[in-house]
């Protein structure tokens, strides 16, 4: 059984929150360099399975040592500290936003950001926040976390003893998920179908439980692996298939008409079978190909370890940096080194809070 922090899980969660951030500020030169340009998923994926990932092995070692009641409370007090910081940050991100609307006149960042609901109507967008259901740009991951912990104390039991059942009745769920959705504003759905996106932290949190059971060395060399053969070529596949995106020609004459409409859309909402597709191939090879080592001591790992063991909170503080730097970007002229450095800088400010973080828990231990 493996007892060690795999440190390359908190390495790959710091590194999808820099992507994360670059996505999510616009016309950002560096989010052409994030995982969501070489294939058909991306970095809401890898949190997501992180997240269910580390939520088990947390939570799962609470209930062997104290007993299933006591990590249930943990996990249900977890999820309220949520709800009130996903309110508390949608307060400051639209207090955020007005105030940048009001010095950059070149474009509305307020509908931008999905927050012309809230002027219209504040009333009814007050009752949808409390209840979850007025989610602007960005704050869609935060509800759907706090959805998936709510549902965790039901199934951990069970996960802990028969994860092939759990993930059997998870896959039920997620192939219903294209005709069942929650709520949202103004009549419409979540951006992230809980239905759907529960599959993938499920897995996540399977594949914690693997991991502490089975450590074996591969017998054979990847080559002749069939599973990562197969993995392997459709993540190639499925890489040309977006770089063609950026040349409709090229597309058009890889992708016959038949094949299009049959592969579009693909859905994030409902997170498409080729995206989780996608998705699993990726955490498979890279699983298999990055090893532990040496390389995780390097600054720039270290650096991404940190924010990944705070991942919700150097999360949270993304969500307000992202409309910050777009400001900053729109008040320099969108130069491409004024985009280069508001992406930079939001990256280091995010490994700053992390640093504080570290510094601030090793003052508190006795």
């Amino acid at each position: 059984m493996q007892t060690g922090r795999d440190q390359r899980i908190d390495f790959f969660r710091g590194l999808a929150l820099i992507f994360i951030l670059w996505d999510h500020i616009p016309h950002n030169p560096l989010a052409e360099l994030t995982v969501r340009n070489f294939g058909l998923s991306d970095a809401a994926e890898i949190f997501v399975f992180l997240a269910g990932y580390a939520a088990v092995l947390a939570y799962g070692k609470i209930a062997r040592r104290d007993g299933f009641l006591l990590a249930s409370v943990k996990i249900l007090r977890r999820a309220w500290v949520l709800y009130v910081v996903h309110i508390f940050l949608l307060a400051v991100l639209m207090g955020i936003v007005f105030f940048a609307n009001s010095h950059v006149e070149t474009r509305d960042l307020v509908q931008e950001m999905g927050l012309q609901y809230f002027l219209s109507n504040p009333q009814q967008a007050l009752t949808d926040e409390l209840l979850l259901r007025f989610k602007p740009n960005l704050m869609d991951p935060l509800p759907l976390y706090i959805v998936l912990l709510l549902g965790l104390p039901l199934v951990l039991p069970m996960l802990l003893r028969k994860a092939g059942y759990v993930v059997a009745v998870s896959l039920a769920l997620y192939l219903l998920a294209p005709v069942w959705n929650l709520a949202a504003q103004e009549g419409g759905v979540w951006f992230f179908n809980p239905m759907a996106w529960q599959f993938l932290f499920i897995l996540g949190g399977a594949a914690a439980l693997h991991a502490q059971r089975s450590n074996a060395p591969a017998s054979r060399p990847l080559w002749r692996q069939p599973l990562f053969v197969g993995a392997t070529v459709y993540l190639l596949i499925t890489g040309l298939l977006a770089l063609s995106w950026r040349w409709p020609q090229l597309h058009d004459a890889i992708i016959p008409l038949w094949l299009g409409e049959h592969l579009y859309p693909i859905s994030k909402t409902n997170l498409s079978p080729v995206r989780l597709l996608h998705f699993l191939a990726l955490a498979y090879v890279v699983a298999k190909v990055v090893p532990h080592g040496d390389w995780l001591n390097n600054w720039f790992a270290r650096q991404a370890c940190r924010m990944g063991r705070y991942s919700l909170e150097v999360f949270c503080l993304g969500v307000i940096l992202a409309p910050l730097a777009d400001m900053l970007n729109a008040l320099g002229g969108d130069r491409l080194v004024m985009q280069v450095f508001s992406a930079l800088m939001g990256v280091g400010i995010m490994a700053v809070l992390a640093a504080w973080l570290d510094w601030n828990k090793r003052l508190n231990r006795k």
